[in-house]
């Protein structure tokens, strides 16, 4: 999963990539408002941590900006104010979880977990697609009806989520690397190659019949295997 800490204090944040970081997340900091708002508005987080008092622009007018542009990734506000009248005001304004500092780090993982999960309404541990099974835990792929598994990598594990999450459709190299990397990174899209190369390997290992499809000209798609 990604996820977007939008937080000015450097410390927090970096402790909160940290934190997540040993989670299996893929993190992306801001640390103002404004930065924080096109960050968010791209559609390629899982769930943002977003700070109420922001320099350039305001936490609640970030929250405001994206409810009314329908964007509807799931959204944990933090605060050093307590009172009932801001968390009110960050949950009318449509996020999803409210969390005043200090707190425990170990909550906000369990937080962004619920919410990340609520939006299917039945929480799931693994994810299905004909015989492959993937462990959203322990980052393990299984083959449903000879149970040969297999651990994947961190990437390989983010990989085999976003086609798995996106079943049927292609996903272009720059979606995958913009998934996996983020904006800002340096990674080439050969990078996107040699992953998709491991995590076949690994499939083609538990002998599953879905299959990472390449697509020329565009990028690659997860398809049942024609035997």
């Amino acid at each position: 999963m990604r996820l977007l800490v939008i937080e000015d204090e450097t410390a927090l944040s970096e402790v909160i990539r940290a934190a997540f970081t040993d989670e299996k997340f893929e993190v992306d900091l801001a640390e103002d408002g404004e930065t924080g708002y096109l960050l968010g508005s791209s559609g390629m987080y899982d769930a943002i941590i977003l700070d109420g008092m922001l320099p350039e622009m305001d936490g609640y007018d970030v929250l405001r900006k994206w409810r009314q542009g329908q964007i509807h990734t799931p959204v944990l506000m933090l605060t050093a104010r307590s009172e009932l009248e801001d968390k009110l005001k960050g949950l009318g304004l449509g996020a999803d979880d409210y969390l005043t500092k200090p707190f425990d780090m170990e909550e906000l993982v369990a937080r962004i977990r619920v919410i990340t999960r609520r939006q299917g309404a039945v929480q799931i541990d693994y994810l299905e697609l004909e015989d492959l099974r993937l462990n959203l835990d322990s980052g393990v792929i299984v083959n449903t009806e000879t149970q040969q598994e297999v651990r994947l990598g961190k990437k390989e594990f983010q990989l085999l989520e976003l086609f798995m999450r996106n079943s049927g459709q292609t996903l272009r190299r720059e979606q995958i690397a913009e998934k996996l990397w983020g904006y800002d990174c340096e990674a080439e899209y050969n990078n996107v190659e040699v992953y998709i190369s491991f995590t076949r390997r690994k499939l083609k290992y538990i002998e599953s019949r879905v299959l990472i499809k390449a697509v020329r000209g565009i990028g690659y798609r997860l398809e049942k295997r024609n035997d």
